[in-house]
């Protein structure tokens, strides 16, 4: 699990594994950032990172979800 400052500093090119998605082998999913994360000063609680895992799946990581990925090593 990742905490809201984490999810604020991530990167593109950062690596994130999920937690409860495994890959055939056992190995967890990897999701690679795709963007930088958006964040609001209005709410300063709320976060969009855009994630995508292989080639065509794409996604956003939300306050709501951060609980599913762990950093990557």
């Amino acid at each position: 699990m990742i905490t809201l400052e984490q999810a604020k500093k991530l990167k593109p090119g950062d690596i994130l594994h999920h937690v409860h998605n495994l890959n055939a082998d056992g190995t967890p999913e990897r999701w690679k950032v795709n963007g930088k994360p958006q964040t609001w000063k209005r709410n300063p609680g709320r976060v969009r990172v855009p994630i995508k895992h292989r080639l065509y799946h794409h996604d956003y990581l939300t306050e709501h979800n951060l609980h599913l990925v762990n950093l990557g090593r």
